[in-house]
């Protein structure tokens, strides 16, 4: 598979006359708990050639759109940002992206976009956007998903990572990392919660997507306590201070010269 998209990755270039930064998982396999038939969830961010800026029409507007989506089949889902878009919601601390520059699985990775990308992450941080995120994926699926008698357990695993990523984000006032165990190792003491969840992630990891479980009682005490207490919590994150924007500005400009240099 990963030999296919990394095919893939070559075919978008080529079809769309772009050329991609990087490329990496952002599903379940990165969060290190996929099932057996999970999909591969790819995203990636490119760069057009510089006439493609160089023009009246903005981007994202009529034929300059700012996404690149390949049709999905049962394996594969793969999409992409234009490098603009990308830094455009990197600047409001879009916590998708930060995810995709946490990624353990990355298929591809040329030029020095990513590294110059993560060093500006402090200038955009902000924990009160990327808690409300988390909070909002813990609480619909937990709401939405967990309270029928039987459920799936993958909603488990949706509704805890958030949750956990939110005290991550409260602990450390950063980015949480993307793999599960590790948000589960830090933030979580031994005892009974923890081996209830790694109990049921091996049968999660063992079993396929439309795997189901009965409710658990000790997990669902945890998400409830957690969703109140991290609701009050995130009314208190504090913006990082500044406007970031000239230096986004200024990695742009040094990516299209770098991928491009002769135009």
């Amino acid at each position: 598979m990963e030999q296919l998209i990394k095919d893939k990755i070559l075919e978008v270039e080529k079809r769309f006359h772009v050329k991609v930064l990087f490329a990496i998982d952002a599903g379940s396999r990165a969060w290190g708990f996929p099932s057996q038939d999970s999909d591969y969830d790819v995203r990636f961010i490119y760069i057009h050639q510089p006439d493609w800026y160089l023009s009246i029409d903005q981007q994202g507007v009529g034929t300059k759109q700012n996404v690149i989506e390949l049709p999905i089949d049962e394996m594969l889902d793969m999409s992409g940002w234009e490098i603009t878009k990308a830094l455009r919601l990197f600047r409001k601390s879009n916590p998708s992206l930060l995810e995709w520059l946490r990624s353990s699985i990355v298929y591809y990775e040329k030029y020095s976009f990513i590294e110059d990308l993560k060093r500006l992450e402090p200038m955009v941080f902000k924990p009160s956007t990327c808690l409300y995120h988390y909070m909002n994926i813990a609480e619909s699926n937990y709401h939405e998903h967990l309270q029928g008698p039987i459920v799936k357990a993958k909603k488990y695993f949706y509704a805890l990572r958030a949750a956990l990523a939110c005290e991550w984000i409260e602990k450390y006032k950063t980015a949480p990392p993307v793999e599960f165990k590790m948000l589960l190792e830090d933030i979580l003491p031994d005892g009974e919660l923890k081996d209830e969840i790694e109990q049921l992630q091996k049968r999660k990891m063992e079993g396929d997507e439309l795997d189901t479980e009965s409710r658990n009682t000790i997990i669902d005490e945890y998400l409830e306590s957690e969703l109140e207490r991290i609701e009050a919590y995130s009314k208190r994150g504090k913006a990082p201070a500044g406007d970031p924007t000239p230096a986004l500005n200024a990695l742009f400009r040094s990516t299209l010269m770098e991928v491009y240099p002769s135009s």
